[in-house]
């Protein structure tokens, strides 16, 4: 039998373990290699879509990766308003396997807080827990603001409800950025990571021709399999696109002070701002 490289192996164990796991069961993965560069807490909303996989086989090497799982079923705004205290369950978990950074995933949680209440939390669990870390609702506004983005269009799987894509444009007009619109495509929770690429490109591009006057696009959440998307649709569109997992490995090289442009996923990786 031939030896399967580090990748393909954490490729293929993620994929048989995934699935349920959750706060207790965490277990170390390597990314391509050891975790010499740093290690990187991630706590993932589910475990039932691509975006882990994905994240890890873009990482440069050297980075080590302990995923865990809020394990969200219903993607309702009750749903995220009652899983502060998961969070932080995970991130003492986390922390105690001394973590470099946490990437707290899942924005419309903390979206529903307002920048403010966020920053206070996440400051707060910073301080408690000596940790770095960051969620991806502020990722994504770091992300916006290293583009240089004035004027965005959003991009959700409207899993929520219009009501929530309102929650989504407020929290990035509080933060200093004007948002064009924020279109929900009518998606159920449970079948975001089901939606075709080929539908989310044609909606992206239908609604940018529709709300003139964005300098960026943003698609919100991991689940929605957008990361090959990225290039393709800045090329098309002439404008940056922020997608969640992109943004993600980018605020990863930055905090722990790696710098290797990655080719193909659009103009955030391959130019890495500062």
């Amino acid at each position: 039998m031939g030896t399967l490289s580090n990748a393909a192996v954490t490729r293929r164990f993620i994929l048989r373990t995934g699935a349920g796991m959750g706060f207790a069961a965490a277990v170390p993965i390597l990314a391509k290699a050891s975790n010499y560069r740093g290690t990187v807490g991630d706590i993932k909303p589910r475990a039932t879509d691509s975006s882990l996989v994905d994240m890890i086989k873009l990482l440069p090497e050297g980075i080590g990766v302990i995923p865990v799982y809020l394990n969200l079923t219903e993607g309702s705004r009750e749903e995220y308003g009652s899983a502060y205290g998961t969070y932080e369950k995970h991130i003492e978990y986390l922390a105690s396997q001394k973590c470099n950074l946490i990437a707290i995933e899942g924005a419309p949680p903390f979206m529903l807080l307002g920048p403010a209440r966020e920053a206070e939390m996440v400051d707060g669990w910073k301080r408690k827990y000596n940790t770095d870390m960051f969620t991806s609702s502020q990722n994504q506004v770091n992300a916006f603001r290293a583009l240089g983005a004035k004027r965005i269009l959003g991009i959700t799987s409207g899993s929520g409800g219009p009501d929530m894509d309102k929650v989504y444009a407020k929290y990035f007009e509080d933060n200093g950025i004007a948002v064009v619109a924020m279109e929900g495509m009518g998606v159920e929770f449970k079948s975001i990571p089901e939606v075709p690429r080929a539908t989310i490109a044609s909606f992206i591009k239908k609604a940018f021709a529709e709300h003139g006057g964005a300098d960026a696009v943003y698609i919100l959440g991991s689940s929605l399999e957008a990361l090959p998307l990225i290039a393709p649709l800045e090329r098309e569109l002439g404008v940056p696109v922020v997608q969640a997992i992109a943004a993600r490995i980018w605020e990863i090289q930055k905090r722990l002070h790696v710098h290797e442009p990655i080719k193909g996923y659009g103009r955030l990786l391959e130019t890495l701002p500062a």
